[in-house]
């Protein structure tokens, strides 16, 4: 029960603002001039949806869309467009988390893979339809893949260190139906 109770909903809450707090800051340290040839996994987005399958509680609609509004701003990517692309994927994902039956880590790695990917295309598609100019196609799949990558160990680091585990079908029942 204590994985249930609501200071330690709140705490996780706070740890997972922190953590993405952390992912940016270490993302915007200028570690190097020169033009990168290749782009680095989403970190952001894998913790974001690695805790999302897992305890949906932990990361409530309006954290994801300030986090990732956050994000876009200080990216300078254009605002919203991520940030509203990955509430909706969170929206997705949670009542597959939600559904009591327990699923393996394969199904739950290609369900994210599918949505890391539709992210990646309607995201394309939108700032091709409105003319904003983009990063290469080739630095997109880069970042597309590694960010697939990284999620089991993303996924794994969540569980082992930070504790977010999937609810038992009776700690569903003990939350309302509600996970």
């Amino acid at each position: 029960m204590d994985s249930l109770s609501l200071s330690r909903v709140w705490m996780m809450r706070a740890l997972y603002l922190w953590l993405a707090l952390l992912i940016l800051f270490f993302h915007l340290l200028p570690l190097n001039t020169l033009p990168s040839r290749w782009a680095p996994p989403d970190l952001l987005i894998a913790l974001t949806f690695a805790w999302v399958v897992r305890r949906p509680d932990y990361v409530p609609t309006l954290s994801v869309a300030v986090v990732m509004l956050v994000a876009d701003l200080l990216l300078q990517r254009p605002p919203g467009l991520l940030a509203a692309l990955v509430v909706g994927a969170r929206a997705y994902l949670k009542p597959t988390s939600a559904g009591g039956r327990e699923v393996g880590f394969l199904s739950e790695w290609a369900t994210v893979s599918f949505v890391l990917v539709a992210i990646a295309v309607l995201n394309r598609l939108i700032l091709g339809i409105t003319a904003v100019e983009q990063a290469p196609l080739w630095l997109a799949v880069i970042q597309l893949v590694l960010t697939i990558a990284v999620y089991p160990l993303v996924a794994w680091l969540s569980q082992t260190i930070c504790g977010v585990r999937k609810l038992a079908p009776s700690d569903a029942d003990a939350l309302g139906g509600r996970a």
